[in-house]
């Protein structure tokens, strides 16, 4: 029991965010994709409504996701604004990516609030991100404010609620210290 609270402890605490520019071009096998998910599937979740939702693009499909971010930066752009580089980095981070996964809530209006929905959600992206750290894939979990835009262009369900984009990939990021306040900081003990 000592070495696996040891092994819990470091993965929990080497967790970093890594984000697509220190990704390598080299591919996440899908049956460690499924793993990660499998993991993301074992969150708490409140009367078991289950609320994680995923949509995963890898391979050919990337290219499709870089596309909406590329197309869109034409829509909002004005023609005496536009750049042709600035149209193409607007995808740069999906295709620098082995995967990008997208992050749903199905919302269950009638049985919970939306917050413990997206509570749910969250502890299954942090097994997801603990599971990708022990597996030595850098990633991080990025909200942009487009997540309407990006819902429609996913067809997603009206009970959906999109929640972000996942992005993993193998990396040559150096190991980083994390950032942390002492914990004594953040805690008051009750008499």
């Amino acid at each position: 029991m000592e070495q696996t609270i040891e092994a819990v402890n470091n993965i929990i605490r080497s967790r970093r965010s890594i984000q697509p520019q220190n990704y390598i071009q080299k591919e996440i096998p899908d049956d460690i994709i499924r793993t990660i998910l499998e993991n993301a599937n074992y969150a708490p979740t409140h009367k078991l409504t289950e609320p994680w939702r995923f949509i995963v693009f890898k391979g050919e499909s990337l290219k499709r996701l870089a596309g909406f971010f590329s197309e869109r930066y034409r829509t909002i752009t004005p023609p005496e604004s536009f750049s042709q580089a600035k149209y193409e980095a607007a995808g740069e981070k999906v295709l620098r990516s082995g995967c990008v996964i997208i992050i749903s809530a199905e919302l269950h209006p009638e049985k919970l609030p939306e917050w413990e929905e997206v509570a749910a959600v969250a502890c299954a992206v942090q097994n997801m991100w603990l599971t990708a750290t022990a597996y030595g894939i850098g990633s991080y979990w990025s909200s942009p404010g487009i997540l309407k835009e990006l819902s429609q262009f996913l067809e997603l369900d009206e009970n959906q609620k999109c929640l972000g984009l996942y992005f993993m990939g193998y990396h040559d990021a150096a190991a980083a210290p994390a950032r942390r306040t002492p914990i004594e900081d953040k805690i008051t003990w009750a008499e």
